[in-house]
């Protein structure tokens, strides 16, 4: 199982771009308080559309609620502090020996803490990028991080062939 958890997102299209990646590949989202925003912000329901029924959604009072629950959990830390590429951790392997992969994303400002991430050396991440860039858009770093993990899974429980409306594939 796939979780992705945002701690203190701030920017609600940001979050409800996340909840519809989460819904269409089946990922459980935990979101961390506190938020720069409302759950009920139209903001953030517009952005994830009509997705937040297909939704396992689990909110925490804060990072140390969160890290307190899932203290035996296997979480990889994305930043761009770290000198490790996501795409060189076997998840595949780690799903087979855990069960549940956690990815974690800190506030679009200021990303996550530097304390927890020295915390955890081996498994703080990033998506590699131009060096003199700041960093991705937080949405669109979730959706390469989970399509990492569930591509080295063999997209488990998804469906990889389209169907046209007007014509046939030959």
């Amino acid at each position: 199982m796939l979780h992705i958890v945002l701690a203190e997102p701030q920017i609600p299209q940001n979050t409800g771009n996340i909840s519809r990646t989460c819904a269409v590949t089946g990922a459980v989202l935990h979101l961390i308080r506190p938020y720069g925003f409302e759950i009920s912000d139209k903001n953030l329901k517009r952005a994830g559309l009509d997705y937040w029924d297909k939704l396992t959604i689990y909110e925490y009072q804060n990072l140390d609620d969160f890290m307190n629950q899932h203290q035996n959990d296997k979480i990889y830390y994305f930043t761009t502090k770290s000198r490790k590429c996501h795409s060189d951790v076997n998840y595949k392997k780690q799903l087979k020996k855990h069960g549940d992969i956690y990815l974690m994303f800190g506030r679009e400002d200021a990303g996550l803490p530097e304390e927890l991430l020295i915390q955890h050396p081996k498994t703080a991440v990033r998506i590699p990028m131009r060096p003199t860039l700041r960093s991705l858009n937080l949405s669109n770093s979730v959706a390469i991080a989970a399509y990492e993990v569930l591509r080295q899974c063999g997209y488990p429980d998804m469906s990889a062939e389209g169907n046209l409306t007007k014509y046939e594939w030959e």
